[in-house]
Order: C-alpha cells, then sequence, then structure tokens
C-alpha cells in the first residue's frame, strides 16, 4: 500500500474572504451598482453582509478551528476614505485592532489593499484609465502601510486586476460598466503602476519584517471549443498570454503587452516593475472552453461538463486537472507560488472535501514537478455576498444563515483542519448526510 502524499512541516494552510463580501454597512461603487439593479436578482443588496465587522472578534476562533495559520482579509478603500481625502481614522483603528488580533491567535494576515470594490468618489474624479488615478491610490497606499507598520503581515496589492478590467473596462457588468478598449488598456498600465507605487510604500514601513509583496491572479484553464479549430486554437493562446499572464509579465519583466482581439491591446513600460514580486498568488476555480464567433467581441466562452463529473453550483466546470497545469506554468516566474483563491459553490457543502482532495492532491503533484507552492488560502471562510452572483452561491467552509448570520461549520471543516493539523493528504469520508435545501 503507498504512502499518502503529505505537505512540508512549512506549509501554510489558511482561508480568504474579501471586505465588502462580508463585512456589512459598506457604501460604495458596488452598492450604488446594486441599487442601480445591475445584478443577475436586481432587487439583491449586500447591505450587512455575514456581519463581518462587527462578529470579527468571535470569527477568529472559527479561522483556528480550522487548524489555518493564514487569513487573507482586504481593506475596504472606501470604509476608511469615503470623502476624497478624508479619512475615517475610526475605521483604520478598527482595522488595525483585527489584524492585531489576528496576530495573537496566531494567524498571519494576508492583506489585501484593492478587492475590485472603490469610494464613490473614485470613477467620477479619478478614475483608472486617467492618470490622476494614482495619485489616488498612492495616498491611500501610504495610509495602508502606515496601517501595517510593525506587523509581520504579507500583502497582495491588487485582487484579480484581469477580471476587473474584463467586468468594468471591457464588457460594462461591474463599475464602472465602461466598454471602452482603449480606456481598458490605459486602466491596465495604471493598475501594473499602482503594485509598484503600493511595494515602495509597503517597503519603506517593513522595519526588518519580513513582508512579502504580490498580486492574486485570477487563473482559468482555457481549452478550444473545437480542438480541430485554428481560430477557436489561437483565442485560447491569446486567452491565456493575455488574461492569465499579461499582468504577471508586466511585474517580471517590466513591460505590460496586451493583445486581446476586439476587446483590447497595446504595450507599455512600467517604470519600477521589473522583478517587483515575491511571490505569485493564483486564483483557480474552473476551466473555460473558448469559440471564435464572427461577430464582436469575436469570443464565445463557455463552463462544458466534459468528463460528467457536475458542475459546480454557479455552473463551472469541475476540473482539478487545470490546477496543475496552471500552477506548473507558474513555474516560469522563478517565485514562490501562493493560492491565494480556490474553492467551489457547494451549496449542499457535501462535495467540498472531495474538492479539497482532489485539488490538493494536483498542488503536491505540482510540488513534486519542482513548483514551489508554499501557501493554499481556501476560498472562502464563510459564505458570503457573491458580486453579479448576490446570495445564491455558497463558497464557504461556514454555512451562513444570512437572516440570523449564525456560523455552521460545513463536513469541510473537519476535512480541513484534519489535513492542515497532519500534513498528510488522505481521502475525504464518503458523504452520510442530507444535502442542505
Amino acid at each position: 500500500m503507498s504512502t499518502p502524499p503529505s505537505f512540508p512541516p512549512d506549509f501554510v494552510f489558511g482561508v480568504a474572504t474579501s471586505a465588502y463580501q462580508v463585512e456589512g454597512g459598506i457604501e460604495n461603487d458596488w452598492s450604488d451598482w446594486e441599487r442601480a439593479g445591475k445584478l443577475h436578482d436586481a432587487q439583491a443588496r449586500c447591505g450587512k453582509g455575514t456581519g463581518h465587522w462587527e462578529r470579527f472578534f468571535d470569527d477568529v476562533p472559527l479561522i483556528q478551528r480550522l487548524g489555518a495559520t493564514a487569513y487573507r482579509l482586504s481593506i475596504e478603500w472606501a470604509r476608511v476614505e469615503p470623502e476624497r481625502s478624508r479619512w475615517d481614522d475610526e475605521a483604520w483603528a478598527g482595522y488595525r485592532r483585527r489584524l492585531e488580533a489576528l496576530t495573537r491567535a496566531g494567524i498571519r494576515p494576508v492583506v489585501t489593499l484593492h478587492h475590485f470594490t472603490h469610494p464613490r468618489w473614485f470613477h467620477a474624479q479619478t478614475p483608472w484609465h486617467e492618470p490622476s488615478s494614482l495619485d489616488s491610490w498612492t495616498r491611500y497606499a501610504n495610509r495602508c502601510a502606515d496601517l501595517l507598520d510593525g506587523l509581520d503581515v504579507a500583502v497582495t496589492t491588487i485582487n484579480e486586476p484581469n477580471v476587473f478590467l474584463l467586468g468594468g473596462y471591457l464588457s460594462g457588468l461591474m463599475p464602472p460598466g465602461l466598454s471602452d478598449g482603449k480606456k481598458a488598456f490605459a486602466a491596465a498600465a495604471n493598475l501594473v503602476r499602482a503594485h509598484v507605487a503600493a511595494r515602495a510604500a509597503l517597503l519603506e514601513t517593513a522595519r526588518g519584517t519580513q513582508r512579502p509583496i504580490g498580486v492574486a491572479q485570477h487563473m482559468t484553464l482555457f481549452a478550444p471549443s473545437r480542438r480541430w479549430h485554428p481560430l477557436d486554437q489561437a483565442l485560447t493562446r491569446l486567452g491565456e498570454a493575455g488574461f492569465n499572464h499579461a499582468f504577471l509579465e508586466a511585474l517580471h519583466t517590466g513591460t505590460l503587452r496586451l493583445q486581446l482581439p476586439g476587446l483590447t491591446a497595446g504595450k507599455a513600460t512600467i517604470d519600477g516593475g521589473t522583478r517587483s514580486m515575491d511571490f505569485v498568488g493564483i486564483n483557480y476555480y474552473t476551466r473555460a472552453h473558448l469559440r471564435f464567433i464572427t461577430r464582436p467581441p469575436f469570443i464565445h466562452f463557455e463552463f462544458v461538463d466534459k468528463l460528467h463529473r457536475g458542475l459546480t453550483d454557479i455552473g463551472w466546470e469541475y476540473y482539478p486537472e487545470g490546477f496543475g497545469v496552471l500552477l506548473r506554468q507558474l513555474k516560469r516566474y522563478g517565485l514562490p507560488v501562493w493560492v491565494t483563491e480556490n474553492g467551489m459553490d457547494d451549496r449542499s457543502g457535501l462535495r467540498r472535501p472531495r474538492y479539497l482532495y482532489d485539488h490538493w492532491k494536483e498542488l503536491l503533484a505540482a510540488r513534486a514537478d519542482g513548483v514551489n507552492v508554499t501557501t493554499y488560502l481556501h476560498w472562502s471562510l464563510m459564505d458570503n455576498f457573491e458580486w453579479l452572483e448576490a446570495w445564491g452561491p455558497r463558497f464557504g467552509l461556514y454555512r451562513v444563515d444570512f437572516e440570523t448570520l449564525e456560523r455552521t461549520p460545513t463536513p469541510a471543516c473537519d476535512y480541513f483542519r484534519e489535513v492542515a493539523s497532519s500534513r498528510v493528504l488522505t481521502p475525504p469520508p464518503e458523504p452520510r448526510e442530507k444535502a442542505q435545501p
């Protein structure tokens, strides 16, 4: 009988959330987007979220019970700067207290500075496609650096810049709601510059503490819808280069190159961009198949259950093999790899343990092939508000009753704790419970 694979003693297991999706009580560009009826459910509102701002100190033990030693959370820019140049000192102090509580509990904070949302004033006064955006961002990043002064934290400066650009600047599906290729490229270049500026500010206040700085890059494994079709094959290559790697390449080489036909294209040199990551963060969920169509934007993508495993409840393909493929691609950067998000919408709560096993198995196989994966942060600690999908999806290790805000462990909690504590990857038990309604 073969010995089960295992994680090294220094491998980090953790969980992740983002401020707007869980904190509650936030007024920003997304809350305005909801009021404009732009979600799939036009009546849905984030509102009180899952009450994580008020319940934070009670939620810390939930992280500890998982055997997790890292927690990725974000600073809500709109909470700390609701009006341009007016800081909310109590909000800053509140974040400091929460970060210190994590540290006391033996949980290292992984702090994200930008996770999709913006103060209400931002898009109207200093949007990302304008140079003035960097002035606003740098002022905010400097305050974030002051917030983290003296703390042992890691930082992901920007979450999924490719998803933000696709949704906010190319498809109009999220704020600021544009479909403008020229502005999209200008915004992309400024987001790369924003990372560089934040890194400079953060390093100034590190004061000898270990402060690794990277990004959390969404990566999807692309495949041609028609394996035989040369245009589907070409789209797959362009998607891999433009969506998965362009931002990372810019922070590795100092040059941003985007070539997405029908959407945007351009090239820009980024001062200070070369080797400006300490680790590469990957958010992985699924595989998408691309098909060439004869009208703009010339790309159709779809999630297909080709292996008959059953799509996840949000409708994405269950494809852990893609995780391994993309992890191996990240070897090109010669940096430690952090899995900054990975998870599934599982509304019954019964499939998630197997999901964890299948993806951890791919992660360990990639490590065996020389990929220096050092950290795994599961999305998500608890169920949350899932952007355009609002309150339907459930990604949480803890199930949340959205009326009472009560947190209940799902079966994956025990499995996560078992593996994180033992470091040995054994298959989870078969589910015996009934599915949640």
